[in-house]
């Protein structure tokens, strides 16, 4: 299979010929056809993790199930999938508790002693969260795919499996943000808007929109957003507590850096909860004033929106299929395998949405 591959850090990826293991008994192999470029495979090609290389980035992948295991119970070929990084085992104490995202085993690897799913000349190739969609194939463990509707657009779909499940379920799961309340969201990439329109279909009153770009704030407007704070032009904690008369409910910080999670706390008011989405880097730290906690304030973190994948990724497409759910305005390019390093780069500062490796 045609795969694009990170040999070095901070360094372009090259498109290389892979060999894909025989589909084992509890693994789907899937013909991709789209992959969402997300910023944390920017992050990750940067060097933010120590992975080890060669390495296939891209997590946000949708396809067609070519070939299944033995074991493999409830997919089949022919089967129109969305992959998802929060795999489950079922019977850890986190699976237990419902708490898919935190498993302890999600099959990401295959077990010690059994050849890799993906070897790039002889040598094994690590895949990101056991996925690695900038591929036009995956081979992936049986609990990190749930069906969808036929009828859902593919190139759609993969947006589900990161972007959409990230934000919208980070407001309803982890802010469970309730019908009335005020909302921040700082970051308005692919994963900030969603939690826009995820506090819009929550019944959100005042919805505010932060970043530095104008244009980032044009889009989220059509995501739900009722006012927008230019974070280039003041302090965004003073505007956010002056529209609100001060401070809102809910503010969920998108971007992973430490200023913005101690303003998503400023922002917040008596009795009100920062959430942190966005992914730092090991070893930052966030500095808040304890006195606030008297205000009975919560700062917490979500996880791929604290979402139970196999449930939500179908309620997503329903909605979209019902004119609920805003895809189609993600999508600011659709390209090839061939324009990964361009879509990588793009991440960097610009106003783009979401850009999607299509494979015909």
């Amino acid at each position: 299979m045609q795969a694009a591959i990170l040999e070095r850090f901070g360094e372009p990826l090259v498109v290389e010929e892979v060999e894909v293991a025989t589909v084992g008994p509890d693994e789907v192999l899937i013909d991709v056809a789209a992959c969402g470029v997300c910023h944390t495979d920017r992050t990750l090609q940067l060097g933010a993790q120590p992975l080890p290389v060669p390495f296939l980035l891209g997590h946000e992948a949708a396809g067609v199930v070519a070939e299944v295991g033995s074991a493999v119970v409830g997919i089949a070929p022919g089967d129109h999938v969305v992959t998802c990084g929060s795999a489950f085992c079922g019977v850890c104490q986190w699976c237990m508790r419902g708490l898919l995202q935190h498993c302890e085993a999600k099959g990401r690897e295959r077990p010690a002693g059994q050849p890799p799913r993906l070897a790039l000349r002889g040598t094994g190739v690590g895949a990101c969260v056991g996925l690695g969609g900038f591929a036009t194939r995956l081979l992936v463990h049986e609990r990190a795919v749930t069906r969808i509707p036929a009828e859902m657009p593919l190139d759609l779909a993969a947006l589900l499996g990161c972007a959409v499940l990230t934000g919208i379920g980070a407001v309803r799961h982890r802010a469970q943000v309730q019908t009335g309340e005020t909302v921040a969201v700082i970051g308005c990439g692919g994963v900030g808007l969603n939690a826009i329109q995820g506090a819009r279909l929550a019944g959100a009153a005042q919805i505010i929109a932060v970043d530095l770009l104008a244009a980032k704030l044009d889009r989220a407007r059509v995501f739900g957003a009722t006012d927008v704070v230019d974070a280039s032009a003041g302090d965004p904690v003073a505007a956010v507590r002056d529209l609100t008369g001060g401070g809102v409910d809910h503010a969920l910080e998108v971007v992973g850096r430490p200023a913005t999670i101690e303003q998503a706390f400023a922002m917040a008011r008596t009795y009100g909860t920062a959430t942190v989405v966005g992914v730092t880097r090991p070893n930052e730290m966030v500095s808040v004033p304890a006195s606030e906690f008297m205000l009975e304030k919560r700062l917490q973190g979500s996880k791929l929106g604290s979402s139970a994948f196999r449930l939500d990724i179908p309620l997503y497409c329903r909605l979209y299929l019902d004119g609920r759910l805003l895809l189609d305005e993600l999508i600011s390019h659709r390209i090839g395998l061939d324009g990964v390093n361009d879509a990588l780069t793009e991440l960097d500062g610009t106003d783009a949405a979401r850009s999607v490796i299509t494979f015909a």
